[in-house]
């Protein structure tokens, strides 16, 4: 497949850079400095861009089979960058004949397990409230892609480590994984891009959690 990954110098848009080409995809990373991105091959582009303009970003999506995005705040003073980023990404989109678009979120984004027990859902609401303006961006961010054409995913992991890829880990379609506290980025990745021929996360929010 040929694919586009945003925010390709964050951890997990290098998962996502790296695991395409080792699994044979050619790959158009979008990034604003190259020096970061430390991933190399003979299958990937290098595209420069500070995601403002639309028209510009063209030419790293015409034509590919799938764009998956990284975008995200790292914390609480970069709140808003990833529906500002995202939005201009969408504007591009749309304006080509690509339609599946994967997207990390957040778990707290998305639904509760109904059996979650008291420790978890404390956990969660306390989470919820110190990062509010994380997850109000992730939400807004959610909501845009929502309301457009394309045939959106939207990735919810918990609690993020630095972690190598496993391909061990749990998934739910349209919830979240019962106490799934913690996952690696690699393997948030690898979930990501074994969703991208799946049809049933088409329009959905998957949680994935160890």
């Amino acid at each position: 497949m040929k694919l586009t990954v945003l925010g390709a110098t964050g951890g997990i848009g290098r998962e996502l850079v790296r695991q395409a080409l080792d699994a044979g995809h050619t790959v158009t990373a979008v990034v604003r400095d190259p020096a970061r991105l430390p991933v190399t091959g003979a299958r990937l582009e290098v595209f420069r861009a500070d995601l403002t303009d639309p028209e510009a970003l063209l030419p790293a999506l015409t034509g590919r089979d799938a764009v998956l995005s990284g975008l995200g705040p790292r914390g609480r003073k970069d709140a808003g960058v990833a529906t500002r980023l995202t939005r201009t990404a969408l504007t591009a989109l749309e304006a080509t004949d690509v339609r599946r678009f994967l997207l990390v979120s957040a778990s707290p984004v998305g639904p509760a397990p109904a059996d979650d027990g008291l420790l978890d859902r404390g956990m969660r609401s306390a989470v919820s409230a110190i990062l509010r303006p994380v997850y109000d961006d992730l939400r807004a961010m959610e909501a845009d892609v929502a309301r457009s054409t394309a045939a959106w995913t939207f990735v919810r992991p918990p609690r993020l480590q630095d972690k190598p890829v496993t391909g061990v880990y749990r998934t739910v379609i349209g919830g979240f994984p019962r106490a799934g506290r913690f996952i690696g980025r690699g393997d948030v990745a690898h979930a990501m891009l074994g969703m991208i021929g799946e049809v049933g996360t088409v329009k959905q929010g998957v949680g994935v959690a160890y």
